[in-house]
């Protein structure tokens, strides 16, 4: 009798075991036959925790609607090849870090309310989104497609928008209308891509006081920049000169960076950097041979990495006494052909406001 019951409780224990095992192999069956999307579907279906899940039952199942940020959805990073559909109530879409090619059709049409759309490091290409794709989300104030492969800008964008990445891509041209009607974008990215020219795209941007094109193939700088321009950043491309009175065209820009490009003394007018506004100013990585002229209220002077051949005190300082003065702090002038030696002691006078002169 014992003997027998102890059979039978072995016995249960043995099929628990072969239960469990069969329940193990049934599921990583289901996860080798499912889509990334249905696998992580599954998945969201049997989690328990409740901190993350949402009181919204049209939350997309790849997705979490915390109930902590009931308008935001959290779709990163989650192998996605599409984007979800996203309910009426959501005003923060995340979708960065997926393998998303496209953009479908109607997905946004919902949710007009939307601010912000986070779509960085996926695989967007132009050809997959449709000219229509933000027409509808009329208070968009966010759009980030950085780190993707669009070929040129996205038609048709929201005029609410005030911040724009598209930075890390391969858009090669800048059209008359590529941001038509933005007259609210304050912040432009474009860093990384193939950018050779620009035709008057910037016009339209009456807001825009930032904008980034570092890393591209530029060989001048852009006409038409917007007037309330305040930084312009330049660097790494192949800009031979700078046209003259650029500054007074825009007579608001206080940062200025043309780092690694291929400026001479020939291509720099002999005053154009010679204005007010100007803060900071980096020229170098160039094949300058002087100091070009600069206005005393500039407070950052980047020259390092040139070939210039001597230190000219009237670059900073017409006159030299105890009331006309450079409001220099930073001055670099490393990796030229000049040395401490060459720095004449009046430079105490003229740059009394600079700690130390790097040559």
């Amino acid at each position: 009798m014992f003997h027998s019951v102890r059979l039978e409780f072995n016995r249960g224990i043995m099929w628990t075991l072969v239960l469990v095992l069969l329940m193990g192999i049934v599921e990583m069956n289901i996860s080798q036959h499912y889509t990334p999307f249905q696998w992580l579907s599954h998945l969201r279906g049997r989690r328990q925790n409740a901190g993350w899940q949402s009181e919204v039952v049209d939350c997309p199942l790849e997705c979490d609607c915390p109930t902590a940020y009931p308008t935001a959805m959290y779709c990163h990073s989650r192998n996605l090849q599409h984007v979800p559909y996203v309910p009426s109530h959501i005003k923060y879409v995340y979708l960065q870090r997926n393998q998303i090619t496209g953009i479908q059709d109607g997905v946004f049409d919902n949710a007009t309310n939307l601010l912000w759309v986070i779509l960085s490091h996926n695989q967007l290409s132009s050809d997959k989104i449709s000219d229509s794709i933000f027409v509808k989300l009329e208070s968009l104030d966010r759009l980030y497609l950085d780190h993707n492969e669009l070929n040129r800008v996205p038609r048709n964008m929201p005029r609410s928008i005030t911040d724009l990445r598209l930075s890390y891509n391969k858009i090669t041209k800048i059209s008359s209308k590529s941001f038509e009607g933005m007259s609210n974008l304050t912040t432009l990215q474009l860093q990384a891509n193939v950018i050779e020219e620009v035709e008057g795209g910037f016009k339209e941007l009456k807001s825009l006081n930032m904008l980034d094109m570092t890393k591209n193939k530029l060989r001048r700088i852009p006409n038409s920049l917007p007037e309330r321009l305040q930084q312009l950043y330049l660097e790494y491309n192949n800009i031979e000169s700078v046209p003259a009175g650029f500054l007074t065209m825009y007579p608001d820009l206080q940062f200025v960076r043309l780092a690694h490009n291929t400026l001479t003394d020939k291509g720099l007018p002999s005053s154009v950097f010679n204005t007010s506004t100007l803060v900071e100013l980096d020229l170098s990585f160039n094949n300058l041979e002087k100091i070009p002229l600069v206005n005393r209220n500039l407070e950052n002077l980047y020259l390092h990495a040139n070939k210039i051949k001597e230190f000219s005190l009237s670059s900073f300082c017409d006159t030299v006494d105890g009331t006309n003065f450079s409001k220099l702090k930073v001055l670099r002038l490393d990796a030229n052909k000049i040395s401490a030696r060459d720095i004449p002691a009046e430079a105490a006078y003229c740059l009394r406001l600079v700690s130390f002169i790097d040559v």
